[in-house]
């Protein structure tokens, strides 16, 4: 049995700019920046709007409470007629005071109901940002692993060898497979020579899942190696344009080198100790 590689974008396919790249990340990035900020804004606007709902149901009993006391009144003005006049008057003051309580509460209502309208509008809004983030973030996406087969990939083989892992071959998108054309796993970027061979994930936002499953990856390169007599070292590397300090420790801490955009090119870090092998 033998490995079955195989590319998936055409050779005379033109390249987009690493710059062009660089600057929809950082378009991007200024996007994710206006949504959080417009998200705040939105649940600082449903706070204000809570708070008013809850001080206009408090008013609401005092109103309620003011009516009941004021009928009770009546009624013991009803009683007693020796105290009509008196009563009557607090009667009427009373009674004033719930018409500027319950004026005070229809302002407030009204503030209230202004406030959600604008709240669901802005929140509409920021549904419609999320969306066109979204989008624009799939097309980078797909433009990123273009720049990946065409730039960063060749530009590794140069990167290792300055630093004394001389690979003589790099190819993308490799895809290994059985004799029933069953694809066993993937690999992004590979790297190789007759003694060693490097497997590379690349990642618009690297997790430490995807550390993980390139663990997993290289676990099954070295027994698809060993089943086709293949007596080389494999190492690993991950590159993610986005990635957490967190992150990076985990891939190093596991052996990989861990690759990262910088300024027009990228730097590679080394693995903590000695790279991993399997």
């Amino acid at each position: 049995m033998e490995a079955t590689q195989t590319a998936r974008y055409p050779q005379d396919a033109t390249p987009p700019s690493f710059e062009s790249v660089w600057a929809a990340l950082q378009e991007t990035d200024r996007m994710v920046k206006e949504l959080i900020e417009s998200q705040k804004e939105a649940a600082q606007r449903q706070e204000e709007t809570d708070r008013q709902m809850k001080e206009t149901a408090r008013q609401q009993e005092a109103t309620d409470r003011q009516m009941k006391e004021t009928a009770r009144r009546q009624e013991e003005t009803d009683r007693q007629m020796k105290e009509t006049a008196r009563q009557q008057e607090e009667t009427d003051r009373q009674m004033k005071e719930a018409a500027q309580r319950q004026g005070a509460i229809d302002r407030m209502q009204e503030e209230t109901a202004r406030q959600q309208e604008a709240t669901d509008r802005q929140m509409k809004e920021t549904a419609r940002r999320m969306d066109d983030f979204n989008k624009r973030f799939g097309e980078f996406t797909n433009r990123f692993g273009e720049v990946v087969e065409y730039m960063i990939a060749p530009n590794l083989r140069e990167k290792f060898w300055d630093m004394g892992l001389k690979f003589h071959q790099a190819n993308t998108n490799a895809v290994f497979s059985n004799d029933d054309r069953d694809v066993l796993f993937e690999v992004d970027v590979l790297l190789q020579n007759g003694d060693k061979a490097m497997l590379v994930e690349v990642k618009t936002k690297l997790t430490t899942e995807d550390v993980k499953d390139h663990i997993t990856r290289l676990e099954k390169m070295r027994n698809y190696a060993d089943l086709h007599g293949d007596k080389r070292a494999f190492l690993g590397a991950v590159a993610g344009v986005v990635m957490t300090t967190d992150v990076k420790k985990y891939a190093l801490g596991q052996g990989f080198f861990v690759i990262e955009p910088s300024g027009e090119t990228f730097n590679i870090t080394s693995p903590n100790g000695q790279p991993k092998e399997w």
